[in-house]
Formats: C-alpha cells, structure tokens, sequence
C-alpha cells in the first residue's frame, strides 16, 4: 500500500510517500480501508517533539471502510463504515490502509460523506470537552478566542447549540465564516481587543493567541472559568506553572488535556448527521501532497480543518 512515512534522515521533507506492506489485524483489530484523513496539531506537534508513531504514520483522524476484522471483533462487520481517532492507537491515518482496536472507531452515519467524517474526530471532540470542563450553561457569555480553526469552529457551533452567548476573537478573514456560524459577537483581533469591551465572561476558551493569562482574568465574572484548550507553547507552560497561583479566588484556571472518546465523537456524529453542527473543510489535498497539508496547517492560517483524500492518491514519484 501506499503511504506517507516520516523519515528523520531526510534533509528535506520529513514525510514521504512510500509502498509498505498492508497491515494485517490482530484478533481484536479491524482492517479499514482509508478514504479521508484529517491534519491535527498534534500530527506536527509530534514531530516537532520527536514522538514518532511506531510504523512511522502519522495522522489520527480517519474515516473509512472494513476490509477485514479479527475474529475477536464484535461489533463490525466487513463493508461498514467507520470513523475513528487513532491518536490512543498509533496513529497511521495517512495512508491508504490502517488498522486499529475495535474499541477506536464508531460507524459514520450514511449521509456524512467520508471528508465530512474524518474531519470530526479530534477537534470536535477537543472542543466538546472543552465546553463540559467549563460546565457552560444556557444563557451564559462565553469567549472564544481562536475560533478559525478545526477546533474553534466546532467550539462556536457547540456554544450555540448549548444556547449560550457567543463572541468569538479571530482574524479578518474568519469573521465571514464566524459570522455563518451564527456567532452572536465578533471581535477582529487585527483592529479591536476583547480588553476594549465592558462585557464579562462567564466562560473563556483560550483556543489560539498568546493572551497573557491576567487578561483573561480581567475578562472574566466572578466565578467564571478559563480553560485552557491550545495557543502557543510558552501559554500552554504559564498555564500549567503558574495558573493555579493567578487564579487563587472565585476565578478559576483549566487547562484541557482532551482524551479519545467514542461516546463523545458519536455525540458529534449525530449532530453533524442532524445537521445541527457542520464541519468546516479549508481545503482537501491528495495523500502525494499530505506533507504540504500538514505544513499549511502548521503555519496557522488554516480555515477549520485540513483534510487528506486517500482517493485521490496519485502514483508514487519515479525518484522512489
């Protein structure tokens, strides 16, 4: 099969589209043929740590078809298809096969197509958790700040469907999109400040930005609830030094550490099928171009997610 396989050796691109042996699983596992994979920080974020999935595949979120189970597997059948967060086993999304724990995957409801399905997983779920940390309530005033993203533009759409109050911090060019979201309050972060405003929040999900952690604080209500959900390395380490000391009084500081849950993903699945929620795809590249893909989600401008079409692969370079 084909696949995109890191190799630390190389002096130019690390991802490389390479032929490797299909998988074959185990008692528990099931064979999914891949037809959409979708880039996560944490892809990238890997690598940059040099945490490295054993096959040297990465990608996590999937969504694809049965080609084969374990005869341990209960709940599946060949021919279904299923999505899945593979971040718990191994990864190995981007390639044109991938097998993974029966215990990783759901079955994609019929009418979300296969870009649609791959691009729910991770983020959605980031974000779902992100909200039940911060126990968000109808009517409340929740702050987004990041909402362009994968995970924010699951965030914008979850805040509403809890029937809360939404304004969201983003760049001029999301604010059409944060605006189709039904966000209820836009902040351009290129020309205004949510420090400028007079409203306070009862939630804060710090998504992207580099904020310091004081002025969230002054955009909080009392008893409101910073959470922690990304932004840039030295927030993520002064959240988790320094935090709890910042927020010793009725203000309260979280940071998120989101776990795969299929329970939660179908939660999202039905709600994506009710049309209730709708991923939002920037763009969709072919498995040949995963390594531009995860390079155009790193530099952070990426509109919602960033989804690899297996389907699309094309022949291997004549150079390998």
């Amino acid at each position: 099969m084909k696949a995109i396989i890191y190799d630390k050796e190389s002096k130019e691109e690390k991802l490389i589209l390479k032929e490797v042996l299909k998988p074959l699983p185990s008692e528990n596992e099931i064979l999914v043929k891949v037809h959409a994979a979708s880039v996560n920080a944490a892809d990238y974020r890997s690598m940059q740590m040099g945490i490295i999935p054993k096959h040297k595949i990465f990608g996590a979120d999937v969504a694809g078809t049965i080609e084969a189970i374990g005869k341990n597997v209960m709940n599946f059948s060949v021919g279904d298809e299923v999505v899945g967060d593979l971040s718990g086993h191994g990864f190995g999304g981007f390639a044109q096969y991938v097998i993974a724990n029966e215990s990783a995957w759901v079955l994609k409801p019929k009418s979300i197509s296969f870009d649609m399905a791959a691009s729910v997983p991770m983020s959605s779920v980031t974000a779902l958790q992100a909200l039940r940390k911060g126990n968000v309530k109808p009517g409340q005033k929740v702050l987004i700040c990041g909402g362009g993203g994968g995970v924010g533009t699951f965030a914008v759409q979850l805040a509403k469907h809890f029937n809360a109050e939404v304004t969201v911090v983003c760049g001029i060019k999301n604010v059409n999109i944060m605006q189709q979201l039904n966000a209820d309050h836009i902040i351009n972060y290129n020309t205004d400040s949510f420090l400028k405003k007079d409203d306070r929040f009862d939630l804060i999900l710090a998504i992207n930005g580099n904020y310091l952690l004081s002025d969230y604080k002054k955009a909080l209500k009392s008893q409101g609830m910073v959470v922690i959900v990304g932004g840039s390395l030295s927030q993520l380490l002064k959240s988790l030094s320094f935090g709890k000391l910042l927020f010793l009084g009725s203000k309260k500081l979280h940071t998120l550490s989101a776990k795969p849950s299929t329970a939660d993903l179908q939660t999202i699945l039905q709600l994506v099928e009710q049309k209730k929620v709708t991923p939002v795809i920037d763009r969709c590249y072919p498995l040949n171009q995963t390594a531009e893909a995860v390079n155009y989600l790193k530099q952070g401008h990426a509109q919602g997610k960033v989804v690899i079409n297996i389907d699309q692969a094309e022949s291997l370079p004549k150079v390998l």
